[in-house]
């Protein structure tokens, strides 16, 4: 005679329940590699892991920009399930701490509950370094790839200061959800007009150089990259979602800086 233990396992509706559950925590993997920077390539390999460690065989992914889509089969059941990306940044100590995980589910042992705690943990705890630090850090960058760019040393220090708030600025507006592309705008604007301004104070040569140094920030360095790599790697939508995002944020820089051009009255 089965035992209780026995019967729920092979209940249809139970089944179905557990098929449902993995695949939760698969796309919630997923959705966060995609969140934090990672390509199509990591975010699949991450998901397929998972479902793997928890027994369960992948017959399909689909990657959008908004939205991540799995089917599971495991026996005969089969389960498709889709969840909402939300909006794209980079977390590189996210992004591998999420790896690490799917490494270590895929050896087996641990139980959806256990993977989303683990996930809920990394997300919360997650180390990320303070925004003052981080303006400095995109300040001295802008000036030193404007140096780069022949950009004069008197125009050093307000290329700093202007990318720096540029930054500090960016932080503030996105934690209070405003448009990306309107924040592209506005800080092409005021980091370029802060940039120009000072550098022309100081008496730079190079004051053309200087506004546009201090708004290098907003290049978007690793969606450009990420959106080549999926192309190449066999995922030409997501790629070209990615470069068309890539396209509209320079656009609306660019017309940024160019507001900055007209206050300051200066012609290219």
């Amino acid at each position: 005679m089965n035992s209780h233990s026995d019967t729920s396992s092979t209940d249809p509706i139970h089944h179905h329940l557990a098929l449902d559950r993995i695949a939760h925590v698969t796309l919630r993997v997923g959705a966060i590699l995609a969140q934090s920077g990672a390509s199509v390539r990591v975010v699949h390999e991450g998901a397929r892991m998972i479902a793997s460690g928890l027994g369960v065989e992948v017959m399909g992914m689909r990657s959008g920009y908004a939205s991540f889509e799995i089917t599971l089969e495991r026996g005969r059941a089969t389960i498709t399930r889709m969840m909402q990306i939300g909006p794209h940044g980079v977390n590189h100590r996210l992004d591998f701490a999420v790896r690490d995980l799917a490494v270590r589910a895929a050896a087996g042992g641990m139980t959806p509950d256990e993977i989303e705690a683990d996930l809920d943990r990394l997300v919360r705890d997650t180390p990320r370094h303070p925004w003052w630090l981080v303006a400095i850090a995109t300040g001295a960058a802008c000036a030193a790839f404007g140096r780069l760019l022949g950009a004069d040393w008197l125009s050093f220090a307000p290329m700093l200061a202007a990318a720096s708030i540029g930054q500090a600025l960016r932080h503030w507006l996105l934690g209070r959800r405003v448009n990306v592309f309107v924040i592209a705008a506005i800080i092409g604007c005021v980091a370029a007009t802060l940039g120009g301004l000072g550098a022309r104070l100081a008496g730079s040569g190079t004051v053309q150089l200087a506004m546009m140094a201090s708004i290098l920030l907003l290049v978007p360095g690793v969606p450009s990259t990420n959106a080549q790599t999926d192309v190449l790697d066999g995922y030409p939508t997501m790629g070209s979602a990615r470069a068309v995002w890539v396209i509209m944020i320079m656009v609306f820089a660019v017309t940024g800086l160019w507001l900055a051009e007209f206050v300051l009255r200066i012609q290219m």
